[in-house]
């Protein structure tokens, strides 16, 4: 595989590498694609410091977060032809976290595109339910390079790596033409 275009640093999302899934680097952040879109273009925004708690961060990282997520959720929302987004922290596992580090869902949004799974509350469950719960797939990945990670299979099927790193360097592009 050739080299990231955007760093030769390893990209971690808790214990897991997913620099291949990064699309959007600050000093601070970074946006990856997601393993298991709730919805086509459901993307997260993370401190580069793995921290598990949204208290933890220092205030600079809070800033960089939320204008990353800013810029970010502009790009989505016009590559995805969005009408709205969800944006979301799940701040602990009692919340639904999956993943032990500081992530910001962000999940474009189309009239009536949840009606068919029960209305557009049912976002949330899905995001606190097996369905959100993208750990278990990466650690079943994990597993099945011999890793020492492992769990079950969800509802949703996790996208292969070609796809996601073809949509992350497919979102790199449409974030350099992204002004502030």
């Amino acid at each position: 595989m050739p080299p990231h275009p955007l760093t030769s640093l390893p990209i971690h999302f808790g214990p897991f590498l997913v620099t291949p899934q990064v699309f959007h680097l600050t000093p601070l952040s970074y946006a990856l694609v997601n393993l298991k879109p709730l919805l086509p273009g459901h993307v997260l925004v993370c401190p580069r410091r793995v921290v598990p708690r949204f208290a933890a961060l220092t205030p600079a990282e809070v800033t960089d977060l939320f204008f990353t997520a800013q810029r970010v959720s502009r790009v989505i929302e016009r590559m995805y032809g969005a009408h709205a987004l969800n944006i979301a922290i799940q701040d602990g596992k009692a919340a639904g976290q999956s993943v032990e580090h500081v992530h910001c869902h962000i999940i474009p949004r189309k009239e009536g595109d949840m009606e068919e799974k029960g209305g557009g509350d049912r976002l949330y469950e899905m995001m606190e339910g097996e369905e959100g719960d993208v750990g278990k797939e990466l650690r079943k990945r994990e597993e099945e390079r011999g890793h020492r990670f492992a769990g079950p299979d969800a509802e949703r099927k996790p996208r292969s790596e070609e796809e996601m790193r073809k949509e992350a360097e497919w979102l790199a592009e449409e974030m350099e033409k992204e002004v502030d």
